[in-house]
């Protein structure tokens, strides 16, 4: 009777092995697939409109170093639209975005923070901090969730670019967290 098992096991074994190589072969047909390809192209649109709304967050911060941060990140945000079109290229695809109502709010909420808040003031460094922040915060997501989907699908050159895209975004959110903590907040409180 146990003898019986572990060939149980083995069949079983062997049956997922097969079922999961012939779904590799038909993964860019899938519907696993399709949804990795829709996220890349949210966040490929979210990511070329964020290099347009940085330019404008350095020019409303006070401080040289929170517009120094965001001026810095803005190119590497450059370099991620990049890296997203390698991405793209390496899973057989033309990199095309689609409109991403997420980043667009996010962008649209930076923007009344710098309309609602006064200029030269530590309190809109505060504001846009927060702003970029629930940015990053979603990149991190975005990147986080694309990186596993591409590793399931065997996608190993897409899943490398993407976790260092992955590794930026948390590096500028940490940074972001810094200025906070060692200045701006302290500033604002205190305007």
């Amino acid at each position: 009777m146990s003898s019986s098992r572990p060939a149980q096991k083995t069949s079983s074994s062997s049956s997922r092995s097969r079922s999961s190589k012939s779904q590799n072969e038909d993964m860019p047909n899938s519907k696993f697939h399709q949804l990795f390809l829709d996220q890349l192209k949210d966040i490929y649109w979210a990511e070329k409109a964020l290099v347009k709304a940085l330019g404008k967050m350095q020019k409303a911060a006070t401080s040289e170093e929170l517009a120094d941060a965001i001026a810095t990140h803005q190119e590497q945000t450059r370099e991620h639209v990049s890296r997203l079109e390698q991405v793209f290229e390496s899973v057989g695809q033309t990199a095309k975005a689609k409109k991403c109502p997420a980043m667009e709010g996010l962008i649209a909420e930076g923007q009344e923070v710098i309309d609602d808040t006064e200029e030269d003031s530590a309190v809109r460094d505060a504001g846009i901090i927060i702003c970029s922040q629930k940015i990053e915060h979603y990149e991190i997501a975005s990147y986080g969730s694309l990186r596993i989907l591409a590793g399931k699908m065997g996608h190993e050159d897409a899943a490398r670019l993407l976790d260092q895209t992955l590794s930026e975004e948390k590096e500028t959110d940490a940074l972001l967290t810094q200025l906070a903590e060692s200045s701006v907040n302290e500033e604002a409180a205190a305007e």
